[in-house]
């Protein structure tokens, strides 16, 4: 184990002691160094059940802490009750050996293995995927990754609406322009429908076959930009299925056999209040509106299916003008009164993107006419500058997506920035005239890396793999590019400051580059984006 997981095994290990066990410790980096190299509030946690001042708690850790020799040099209690420590140059340096025998495995954490379902982008199959759609997309396959590298068994799904109103216009609209017409003010105007028209041909053109080509031909195309973004599903869950397989008819059976249902007006109201909604929801229209089910019935009856399939843990991706389905959806699952957890399923809601090239903004596509598509800034950009530009900003904060930024080949450009570090890193061998797996720890005197930057660099290796358990608890990919902007800025002060071939610190300076390297290599990897050896 590195230092910081043998100071939090050593605090979890105390605290059991003082009759107070804990089933984590969080330990951070101090803003100020003066106020050592990881501290924990974890005396401030405990200070309400052991029934004692904060800085007394801290005290009793301290003197009971268990720590072997050569991992701290200093122990402070700071502050109301803040514990500093001040890590020994012996355990700094040995986070180069973990990393290095861990290798592409530095980061992971193995966990208990529950399935869990990731579900996003879910668009509806009646257009190019939109630029939107990109953003959710890094987002949830982030998301994703996050929960498979700290123990998940992660199922990514995506989510078909075929069926319903939207697939009614798309449908009209294919056949307007079979037959040479516009379609009408509320279908489809994009010149992709004209592209679908052409390649339905001379088929027979009833409205069911129509529709159905014109689905399965939009979904092909949205599954090849995901493809070429380097997003994958395991699964294809098709909104249709729910009606075919009686599963929306058995969900409403359910609600009413629970006794939360009611009839007004002609139509099946769900007693949403009873769950502290400001107001009871339509299930079922009156006939005089068609007498179908409400949206928010299949949403129901989808995720009951979801938690039937063994996913008891489910997160949803979604924009945020999904935000009002949120409550109806966990309130209608509480209804059924199957043992569903009220915050079933977790959500993560992402705000609008902006698309700026030249100083202007970018609002619609040759193809799609009314927005810019996930392809167009695809080809614009590449992959790579996508996926980190949508996974640098928290996603509930609106994103202002550069194009020019996004293609210089500068540091400016923070995906080059971070991947310029990593071919530095690689450049270094290449000039040695050697293979990065055989700079090995064993032997060398890590010790003689003292200098500020290879300090810094040592903590920062170290942390990594706390904060990509924190990036998942937390369902916040965001971390990892901040990490790896963090890295990538004090290894690139550390290459132009510091000779590595032919100075005395040659052989610690050849390992700390190596494990430098691995780490921002696993960084990226997990976000989706290659690491260049050359730039």
């Amino acid at each position: 184990m590195n230092a910081p997981d043998l100071i939090r095994a050593a605090l979890m290990e105390a605290a059991r002691r003082l009759g107070a066990p804990v089933d984590d410790v969080v330990l951070e980096r101090p803003k100020d160094t003066s106020h050592g190299d990881l501290a924990t509030n974890l005396a401030l946690t405990l200070a309400k059940t052991l029934k004692s001042k904060p800085r007394d708690v801290a005290q009793k850790l301290a003197d009971t802490l268990a720590l072997t020799a050569g991992v701290v040099r200093k122990i402070e209690i700071a502050g109301p009750g803040f514990i500093n420590f001040f890590l020994a140059e012996q355990a700094l340096a040995s986070v180069i050996g973990v990393v290095i025998e861990a290798g592409v495995r530095y980061g992971h954490s193995t966990g208990a293995g529950h399935p869990v379902n990731v579900e996003f982008v879910s668009a509806n199959p009646t257009g190019p995927l939109h630029v939107g759609h990109g953003r959710q997309a890094a987002l949830g396959d982030g998301i994703a990754s996050l929960l498979e590298w700290t123990g998940w068994k992660v199922s990514r799904e995506f989510y078909y609406n075929d069926a319903g109103g939207q697939i009614e216009r798309l449908t009209q609209s294919v056949l307007a322009r079979l037959q040479g017409q516009e379609p009408a003010e509320d279908g489809y105007h994009g010149a992709y429908i004209q592209d679908v028209a052409e390649a339905y041909g001379s088929r027979p053109r009833t409205p069911e076959d129509v529709r159905r080509f014109a689905v399965d031909y939009l979904r092909k195309e949205q599954d090849q930009d995901l493809q070429a973004f380097g997003v994958k599903f395991d699964t294809y869950f098709l909104e249709s299925s729910l009606y075919t397989n009686k599963e929306v008819d058995e969900t409403l059976k359910t609600l009413e056999r629970a006794g939360h249902t009611y009839q007004q007006d002609g139509a099946l109201w769900l007693k949403t209040t009873d769950f502290g909604d400001d107001k009871d929801r339509v299930l079922v229209r009156s006939a005089e509106k068609g007498g179908e089910p409400t949206y928010f019935v299949p949403d129901v009856a989808y995720h009951v299916d979801k938690w039937k399939r063994g996913f008891h843990r489910a997160i949803n991706v979604q924009g945020a003008d999904h935000h009002s389905t949120v409550t109806r959806v966990r309130i209608g699952l509480q209804a059924l009164d199957m043992g569903i957890p009220q915050g079933y399923p977790e959500y993560v809601l992402h705000q609008m993107v902006t698309v700026m090239k030249g100083g202007e903004e970018l609002k619609v596509s040759k193809r799609a006419g009314s927005y810019v598509t996930l392809r167009d800034l695809l080809d614009e950009v590449g992959r790579d500058a996508m996926r980190y530009f949508f996974l640098m900003r928290k996603s509930d904060s609106h994103f202002v997506f550069d194009v020019d930024l996004a293609k210089r080949q500068t540091e400016e450009n923070p995906v080059y920035y971070v991947q310029m570090a990593h071919a530095r890193m690689s450049g270094i061998f290449r000039v040695a005239g050697r293979e990065p797996a055989s700079a090995s720890p064993d032997g060398v005197d890590l010790a003689v890396l003292t200098q500020p930057e290879e300090v810094e660099i040592l903590k920062d290796l170290a942390e990594f793999p706390a904060v990509v358990q924190g990036a998942a608890d937390a369902l916040e990919p965001h971390r990892i590019p901040g990490y790896l902007e963090s890295l990538a800025r004090i290894t690139h002060a550390w290459y132009h400051k510091y000779r590595v071939l032919g100075e005395p610190e040659e052989a610690a300076r050849l390992v700390l580059a190596r494990a430098v390297r691995q780490v921002l290599a696993n960084g990226l990897s997990l976000v989706g984006i290659t690491a260049p050896d050359r730039m």
